[in-house]
């Protein structure tokens, strides 16, 4: 464990020594602030939500979103109650305001992974270019966080994992509940 931990505090340190850039630092501050309390991915949800079209596609992300949000913010950050990369790495510079809640796993990760990973499970939704875009913003987001300075690389792996799941777990829901009326219809439409 200890070998893991100073890997995750050697990431961080070459992140900031080698990739960092006052040219980049713009983007990448802009990029995290995109998953602020979910706030890209709900609007993003809401607005699938509305055409029939899309529905189903964002149906399957507000499933994701919820699961996601409770295994992450609701279970493990207090259980595990990982405190954040800055308060541990006296080099570490901080390049966005302080974070409230613990560390592991990150949030921003889990919630942009949620929701892409459900999108691009439609696939009758939306175009492959669109899933997949949805699927490059996710990582960006979470590398952001890496970037500023606010998480372990250990945490935005665990939010990619559950993440990851969520958006699956989502999707297949909302399999489940499409087939389930599929057959309400057409048992109501054969009487």
């Amino acid at each position: 464990m200890d070998t893991v931990l100073q890997l995750d505090q050697n990431i961080l340190l070459f992140i900031q020594e080698y990739i960092r850039h006052d040219w980049m630092d713009w983007f990448w501050k802009g990029i995290t602030h995109l998953g602020d309390f979910g706030i890209f991915w709900i609007l993003l949800t809401i607005v699938l939500l509305i055409p029939k079209k899309t529905r189903k596609a964002g149906l399957a992300s507000a499933l994701a979103l919820i699961i996601g949000t409770l295994i992450t913010n609701v279970a493990i950050k207090n259980v595990v109650a990982r405190v954040r990369p800055y308060e541990v790495i006296q080099e570490l510079e901080l390049m966005i305001e302080k974070q409230k809640d613990f560390s592991f796993p990150s949030g921003h990760t889990c919630a942009s992974f949620a929701s892409a990973f459900a999108i691009y499970k439609c696939k009758e939704v939306f175009p492959k270019k669109w899933r997949i875009a949805a699927m490059v913003l996710a990582t960006l987001i979470a590398l952001s966080r890496l970037y500023v300075g606010v998480h372990y690389p250990t945490d935005v792996l665990g939010g990619l994992i559950v993440g990851l799941f969520s958006g699956w777990a989502g999707w297949k829901i909302e399999e489940l509940i499409m087939k389930k009326r599929a057959e309400k219809k057409k048992s109501a439409d054969n009487k």
